[in-house]
């Protein structure tokens, strides 16, 4: 079951859910929907999903998020295309000298999860998610040559994805609240295309702030800065 709260903190939202649902805080998982830092202008908001478990294991809704998080427990593999892909990235896990449990943790349409559960998970991620995001690209084409380049494959471990939107939804707040005091427009580190929407996506909606992708090729940077300055 599904359900979603709303705080001026991520901590005060989990505190109403707590109350009202009648549960313990690790008795359910947390996806964070939105979040509005505290401003001058603004007050501070944070709406989350709360994702209880059911008895029986289901496939999460569809919520337009590109690593929902997982429903409790594994998904058996349906069908001969999420077997071959689950092989597929165990395969080359072994062939980089590692071992992994792989197993599919959510699908939705047109979109399948990955989870990798290993004793060398940090490796496997390598520095910032670099290597993650290798292993998923070797996926998304594997996945074309079985003639589905109409799925999206997402990999993740240890839910470094999940914490990797939090810290770049936080870096994108801070940075703008240094571009307002400063006046003068901060260039991130090169990020991949997906990075980069979320840095896009958080900033959409402040009125004085603006960003945009400078450089070439896969890796660019996001610049932001103050609106028609």
């Amino acid at each position: 079951m599904t359900y979603e709260f709303e705080g001026k903190t991520e901590k005060d939202a989990i505190e109403k859910a707590v109350e009202e649902l009648k549960l313990n805080a690790d008795q359910f998982d947390v996806e964070i929907l939105e979040t509005q830092k505290k401003t001058l202008f603004k007050s501070g908001h944070v709406k989350i999903r709360v994702i209880v478990e059911d008895e029986a294991p289901a496939a999460p809704e569809s919520t337009g998020n590109a690593h929902a998080r997982k429903p409790a427990g594994n998904l058996i593999p349906q069908g001969e295309f999420e077997q071959k892909l689950v092989d597929f990235v165990r395969s080359v896990i072994e062939k980089m000298g590692y071992t992994a449990s792989v197993d599919v943790f959510f699908r939705e349409e047109k979109k399948i999860g990955i989870r990798l559960d290993s004793e060398s998970s940090s490796i496997l991620i390598g520095r910032k998610g670099k290597n993650l995001d290798a292993l998923q690209l070797l996926a998304n084409v594997y996945a074309g040559h079985l003639g589905r380049e109409d799925v999206r494959v997402i990999l993740d471990t240890e839910n470094y994805r999940v914490r990797r939107e939090e810290n770049l939804v936080h870096l994108a707040y801070t940075t703008a609240d240094k571009v307002r005091s400063t006046r003068l427009s901060v260039l991130l580190e090169p990020m991949n295309p997906y990075d980069r929407r979320i840095i896009h996506t958080t900033l959409n909606d402040i009125s004085d702030i603006e960003t945009k992708s400078e450089g070439e090729g896969l890796f660019k940077q996001v610049r932001i800065m103050l609106k028609n300055f």
